[in-house]
């Protein structure tokens, strides 16, 4: 099921979210505004490729190659802290609005976690560095950084369209209301990206925008096309409650990045 976003949530759409651990915008952002946010990437890779830069704030810079063997960035963080266009796209008042699926308490963490992250996946075949992404759920790092379960929005902005062809995001419908065990147990965090029989595949197009829970158990699936045809790129970023904690560039590397070396 697809919504609408118009001023404020709607009583259907806090359901929808709260029995299923997910929901899906269509058409939240314009095609200019996209284009807008495109450019403001290529800008800001071109940049960190030229400074050779490893990490941000204590999170690894993950560089690869694209269908025509160019260098790329596949996953930066704290985009946003770079990028005063991309600061402006997630300061926008109905993203604001989107802090109520968890309370109004809740905040925009655009300098804590990973900030706003820009992932670029691309199936190259034997090339790929960065096409997949195992099962998790975001809400892991929080039990072993702060021993405690906060609720958190992962908000993800469709700068591609994403069919069925090139992957993309899979998610367990529910499981956001699971208990510790089956949240930590339920799946090989990262290790298996095997698809589940229950799983749900959101395909969106260029501008959707989708909200789903830090507990709710999903993964990123391999396209299965290559090349060009395989080019998904997407724009994520935390809205969180709990004690702040602001990332710096003293910050060090969380010990969940380490996962990060097995994806491919």
């Amino acid at each position: 099921m697809k919504f609408t976003f118009t001023n404020n949530i709607t009583p259907e759409q806090k359901q929808f979210y709260d029995e299923h651990g997910f929901i899906h915008y269509k058409n939240f952002f314009t095609a200019e505004q996209i284009s807008g946010a495109l450019k403001a990437v290529e800008d800001l890779q071109t940049e960190w490729i030229s400074q050779g830069l490893e990490k941000v704030n204590g999170i690894p810079i993950k560089y690869g190659l694209d269908e025509n063997g160019n260098k790329i960035i596949q996953r930066f963080a704290f985009a946003s802290l770079h990028s005063e266009y991309l600061h402006d796209l997630v300061q926008d008042e109905r993203i604001d609005k989107l802090r109520y699926f968890i309370g109004e308490d809740a905040r925009i963490a655009e300098n804590e976690k990973d900030g706003l992250v820009v992932s670029h996946y691309v199936n190259t075949g034997d090339e790929s560095t960065f096409s997949r992404l195992g099962w998790h759920t975001d809400g892991l790092r929080d039990l072993f950084t702060q021993f405690t379960l906060n609720p958190m929005l992962n908000i993800g902005i469709y700068i591609d369209d994403s069919p069925l062809e090139k992957g993309g995001l899979r998610l367990l419908d529910g499981t956001h209301k699971q208990g510790i065990f089956r949240m930590l147990f339920r799946k090989k965090y990262f290790v298996d990206n095997k698809a589940d029989k229950d799983e749900i595949a959101l395909e969106a197009e260029s501008g959707d925008l989708t909200v789903h829970s830090g507990r709710i158990w999903h993964r990123a699936a391999m396209a299965s096309v290559q090349g060009a045809a395989s080019k998904r790129r997407m724009i994520y970023f935390p809205i969180i409650k709990g004690k702040y904690q602001p990332k710096s560039t003293e910050s060090r590397t969380p010990f969940y990045h380490k996962f990060h070396r097995l994806l491919k």
